[in-house]
């Protein structure tokens, strides 16, 4: 079961975070997050209520801190540095919004050799591995194919 990622925060891109999860659900991939609210909340809703599989990485020493549509929770106590362990366990990265934090994963995410597909609006960042998306559907087809998964 191929294992993709859905990187991003704030609470505006819940909803486009929500489809992206779900439609990688459908797709039968586990949704890979930082196991915490806005984006990571609504990518690991928008799995779960497609019957899929969800893991959530935390920053912190507890597994508790977990949001409720987290089936398997992995306490790593190393705050941000957390984010290299989202993006080494993915096959691809899809950022949804964001901040900083999502800025260094897409970074980790492109130095272990994943591919990254950026939903619109997102950072502008470019190179190679990076693809940019105009909607969830498009991000996860392009995530899905950059990963040889399609």
């Amino acid at each position: 079961m191929a294992q993709i990622a859905v990187i991003g925060s704030g609470a505006a891109s819940a909803a486009r975070a929500e489809e992206v999860g779900r439609l990688l659900a459908e797709r039968g991939c586990v949704v890979v997050c930082g196991g915490l609210g806005e984006v990571m909340a609504a990518a690991a809703r928008g799995a779960k209520e497609a019957g899929g599989a969800t893991v959530g990485v935390l920053p912190g020493e507890s597994v508790r801190d977990a949001n409720e549509w987290i089936d398997y929770a992995v306490a790593t106590g190393t705050g941000h540095a957390r984010n290299l362990a989202v993006v080494a366990s993915c096959e691809a990265a899809i950022a949804v919004g964001g901040s900083w934090g999502t800025l260094a994963e897409l970074a980790f995410a492109r130095v272990l050799g994943r591919p990254v597909v950026v939903l619109e609006p997102g950072w502008e960042v470019a190179g190679e591995g990076v693809e940019r998306a105009g909607s969830p559907a498009e991000a996860v087809e392009l995530a899905l194919r950059r990963a040889g998964l399609d």
